[in-house]
């Protein structure tokens, strides 16, 4: 009996221990983060808006600089990037404020008043408002150079952006001065509104105006109405940790030269922007690109070559123009050299369709022959560099970059170098010498911009 009782004890002891123990292990003692959360669906919900600045679709891919850089984020943690579309800063907001979405992506920027109500993310990019108004206002004195000069005037913004808060003060200083507000129109449709003098102004942040001046040449800049602000993504409510790895990732991104890269082909080339030349590129646009745009596609598709590109580049070599001819003995719509025509079995470069074909073979040739460390749209502005310069002189300038500690592979470093082969002090050393260095950049910029044009159109 007491051996019984005995074993009874200890069997129960054992229980007991072994009951604590599975307890003890098994009671999780802390809770699974947001950002953990989003690693174990390996996907990112995205809000994100539709518009020139954060995203959009060209013909065969995804673009905007929010969208390049959101999609790096989700690149860098190899997991999928999941959008939801919407139409309106409006709509984003509004969503936001429901919790859907892990992340909202809309270029806002970062008030006191959205600070009470969103929870923001790492700042990544700066902007300031700007009053854009009618450049046909000049014809008649009309164009505000002052606040009080706004007195009078249609001004139009859209409801529940930060751009109200800025007017409202305007109003309250300044009597006579009036706006009102749309839920109807996005920003850039107010831009294009104020083009055609539907209005006579509205607001809008400095980046935006900057991508959307290319395609409303009748667009001036009155004055700046808040100065810089940044901007920032909405995140969903709760711990901190998808916040704490977006400023990890965002840190080590900028200090790569990734954030200055994306920037660099997103706006720098912006800064070159000519209203004339704008201007006659749209109207060609419509009445020249239809005839030769089968021909762009079809050559594209068959080397290799984004059409966009292609389509660009024949307009800064000859506005589409198959007769065209320089004084150096190039010719046609790519304006190819005699020699080069030959190396690409074109036997008439006047011929439109030859001359695409045969400027094509040879972009898609030059693609090649670079190493695999310059990557993507640093790929193809090196390219189109060579295009235009000749490749004996890109490897010089590749060769001077790795002197200057700058680097070879990076389009944005190769910007300040290849100006360096007009001075004799860096030429005189180089193999192929003295080369108009500037002007591979300019006309990079030049096709960047006609791009941008082409994919939105």
């Amino acid at each position: 009996m007491k051996t019984f009782i005995l074993s009874l004890l200890v069997s129960t002891l054992f229980f007991y221990l072994g009951w604590q123990t599975k307890t003890y292990f098994n009671t999780p003692n802390t809770k699974v983060t947001l950002f953990e959360k989003i690693q174990k669906k390996k996907r990112l919900d995205v809000i994100i808006l539709n518009s020139p600045t954060v995203y959009y679709t060209g013909a065969q891919n995804k673009y905007g600089f929010e969208y390049e850089l959101i999609k790096a984020f989700t690149d860098s943690l190899n997991i999928d990037l999941n959008l939801s579309v919407v139409y309106s800063v409006n709509e984003a907001l509004d969503l936001s404020k429901k919790g859907l979405g892990d992340i909202t992506v809309s270029g806002i920027t970062v008030t006191p008043q959205r600070e009470k109500i969103f929870k923001f993310g790492p700042h990544y990019l700066q902007a300031e408002e700007q009053l854009i108004c009618s450049s046909k206002l000049y014809r008649n004195g009309t164009f505000p150079k002052d606040i009080i000069d706004l007195v009078g005037l249609k001004i139009l913004v859209g409801e529940k952006t930060s751009y109200i808060n800025s007017l409202e003060r305007l109003k309250i200083e300044y009597n006579g001065v009036e706006y009102k507000t749309t839920s109807e129109y996005s920003t850039e449709e107010l831009l294009a509104l104020a083009n055609t003098q539907k209005i006579d102004c509205t607001v809008a942040d400095s980046n935006i105006f900057m991508i959307n001046q290319r395609y409303y040449p009748n667009l001036s800049r009155a004055f700046v109405l808040e100065k810089k602000q940044s901007l920032a993504w909405i995140l969903r409510k709760g711990d901190n940790s998808l916040n704490d790895a977006l400023y990890k990732w965002l840190n080590k991104y900028e200090n790569s030269g990734k954030m200055e890269e994306l920037k660099d082909f997103n706006y720098a080339y912006l800064n070159l922007f000519d209203y004339y030349d704008n201007k006659v590129f749209m109207q060609r646009l419509e009445q020249r690109l239809p005839k030769y745009k089968k021909h762009f596609k079809n050559a594209a598709e068959k080397y290799g070559v984004p059409w966009e590109l292609l389509a660009a580049q024949s307009y800064q070599e000859s506005h589409w123009n198959p007769k065209a001819k320089s004084y150096t003995g190039v010719r046609g719509m790519m304006m190819l050299t005699l020699v080069t025509a030959k190396q690409m079995g074109i036997k008439n470069r006047l011929n439109a369709k030859q001359s695409i074909y045969g400027g094509a073979k040879y972009l898609a040739k030059l693609e090649k022959r670079f190493p695999k460390e310059i990557k993507g749209k640093n790929r193809w502005a090196f390219t189109l560099a060579a295009y235009n310069i000749g490749m004996g002189h890109i490897h010089d300038a590749q060769m001077l970059a790795r002197k200057l500690n700058k680097n070879p592979y990076s389009w944005k470093d190769m910007k300040s170098v290849l100006p360096l082969l007009s001075h004799v002090k860096y030429y005189k050393k180089l193999k192929y010498g003295y080369a108009r260095g500037d002007e591979p950049v300019s006309y990079v910029s030049a096709i960047q911009n006609y791009v941008g044009i082409i994919l939105k159109d």
